[in-house]
């Protein structure tokens, strides 16, 4: 078993790469977002270059304000691991799960060339093409067992970084180290909820794209290419790396 939310266990992206005919969505090349939090703020940058569909998928929630009253709601730490390798996270997740978009498949960091370093930003997921950017983790310290080949999850695709935070890691460890005695229903989420979940009160760009993209041109974007994609594409896409 490897990284599930309690807010959302269907979490991953796919891979643009390889797909019928070369086709790759025309997105910006950056992008920045920042998290806001009673505490203060996270700025992340998402590598949209890298992985487009999954820092697409992302935004999209982020420019339809899915995020506005969402919470940071669980915490992995050494001392209340259940998986293996051990890892170090936190996750957090849109307010309402019941606006999540369909999942897109998985993008790889075979495929994106990105690795699971301190402050990483990544899309949790049960099986390959099960995620979305309805929830995310952010990881403390580098994180090899979560990359493409780790053993974090035992079919070895690993998970879909998509970013990095650029300022603010201060508050993610102190996040990360808050009292996670909250309630679970779940064996493997026991001792990682938090007692009190931390708010995200607003999320949103800090600035547009270089290449002029607007805030809703991502959602739009990802959508159309999502919907292009076969039943036979999105298992293709998530397995044959």
């Amino acid at each position: 078993m490897a990284i599930e939310s309690k807010i959302s266990r269907r979490t991953l992206v796919a891979s643009v790469a390889g797909l019928a005919g070369g086709f790759v969505p025309a997105l910006a090349s950056s992008a920045r977002v920042r998290l806001t939090l009673a505490a203060g703020s996270i700025e992340i940058d998402l590598f949209t270059a890298q992985a487009p569909l999954s820092a697409g998928d992302f935004l999209k929630y982020v420019d339809r304000r899915d995020y506005d009253g969402g919470s940071i709601s669980r915490v992995v730490r050494q001392n209340n691991d259940h998986g293996h390798p051990p890892i170090q996270v936190i996750q957090g997740g849109i307010r309402d799960n019941a606006k999540q978009y369909p999942p897109i498949a998985h993008e790889t960091t075979r495929r994106t060339g990105l690795r699971h370093l301190d402050g990483t930003i990544s899309i949790p997921r049960d099986k390959p093409g099960t995620g979305s950017g309805a929830a995310f983790f952010i990881c403390i310290g580098s994180q090899p067992a979560l990359d493409f080949g780790g053993q974090r999850n035992q079919d070895g695709q690993g998970f879909a970084a998509f970013g990095r935070v650029s300022r603010g890691m201060e508050l993610v460890r102190a996040v990360w180290q808050t009292d996670s005695s909250g309630p679970s229903d779940d064996p493997y989420t026991r001792g990682q909820m938090l007692k009190h979940p931390i708010r995200i009160l607003a999320a949103a760009r800090i600035a547009e794209g270089p290449d002029g993209t607007r805030p809703d041109d991502w959602g739009r974007k990802v959508d159309r290419f999502n919907n292009t994609l076969t039943s036979k594409d999105k298992k293709n896409i998530s397995w044959s790396d």
